[in-house]
C-alpha cells in the first residue's frame, strides 16, 4: 500500500505584527489531521503561555502570543 504524501495547500506568508499583539498563521494541508510540527530553525516549538497550536481538519494554525522581534 503505497502512502500518500501530505502537501501544503495553502503556505505561510511573511507577515507584520505589532510588537507585544498576538499573531496568527494559518497553512492548509491536502490532508485532514496531519501531524503538523511548527519550527522555528531546528527548534520544535512546544505549546505554551507564549505559542499556541490548533488544528481543524485540513488547517493547522500557530498563535503566538506577545510577539517580539526574537520571534521573526
Amino acid at each position: 500500500v503505497l502512502a500518500v504524501p501530505v502537501l501544503f495547500k495553502q503556505t505561510l506568508e511573511n507577515m507584520e505584527i505589532e510588537e507585544g499583539k498576538s499573531v496568527s498563521m494559518r497553512c492548509e494541508l491536502t490532508k485532514a489531521d496531519a501531524t503538523v510540527v511548527w519550527k522555528k530553525g531546528e527548534a520544535t516549538l512546544r505549546a505554551s503561555d507564549k505559542y499556541e497550536m490548533k488544528q481543524k481538519g485540513t488547517v493547522a494554525e500557530l498563535v503566538i502570543h506577545n510577539a517580539e522581534p526574537g520571534d521573526a
